[in-house]
């Protein structure tokens, strides 16, 4: 078997940063913007530091991207002659699929937010009373994606192991037995 390492390594570092990135500013940017001592500069805050993270999520989903079809491709042999290295490889491609779909709705909902200014938030994804319609509607969306993105990768992430667990020389040799 050939090493992919350049890709294995473009794959979990892309994935990491998008996992850790989303999660850690569901878990602590948000609610920390609320302490930025009034409803508009907590939209303010939020808006700031979800746009700060956005390049950095885009280069590292880009990565993770490469890095998949680098495994894809290095894997190929194992994905047709091995049992469920197929599948879990067609799991993988929907969990990503899905993963990116909402990373980019999610895009887009911020982006409506950021343009509408210093939005009056109670924190990141939670509008205050003041909030223009429009804006309090994606935030309010937002307040549910904020955790489905970190959901999804971290099902890459558990999905990504089962993969290296498949390439244990014990189990090629039983799925490449079990599909011939």
């Amino acid at each position: 078997m050939a090493r992919n390492t350049l890709s294995r390594s473009m794959h979990d570092l892309g994935l990491a940063a998008w996992f850790g990135g989303t999660l850690a500013n569901a878990v602590a940017l948000n609610p920390a913007a609320a302490e930025a001592g009034s409803d508009s500069r907590t939209g303010a805050v939020a808006n700031a530091g979800w746009d700060r993270w956005t390049p950095v999520n885009a280069v590292a989903i880009g990565m993770h991207v490469v890095g998949s079809v680098g495994q894809l491709i290095g894997n190929r042999a194992r994905v047709a002659q091995q049992e469920g290295v197929g599948q879990m490889s067609v799991l993988k491609t929907a969990l990503t699929a899905a993963a990116l779909g909402v990373t980019a709705y999610s895009r887009v909902l911020g982006q409506r937010v950021s343009a509408g200014g210093a939005t009056p938030s109670k924190r990141g994804t939670r509008p205050s009373k003041r909030a223009k319609a429009d804006v309090a509607v994606a935030q309010a969306q937002l307040e549910s994606l904020q955790w489905v993105v970190p959901a999804l990768t971290g099902a890459l992430v558990v999905v990504s192991s089962y993969a290296g667990e498949q390439q244990r020389p014990s189990e090629v040799a039983r799925g490449i037995a079990q599909k011939s």
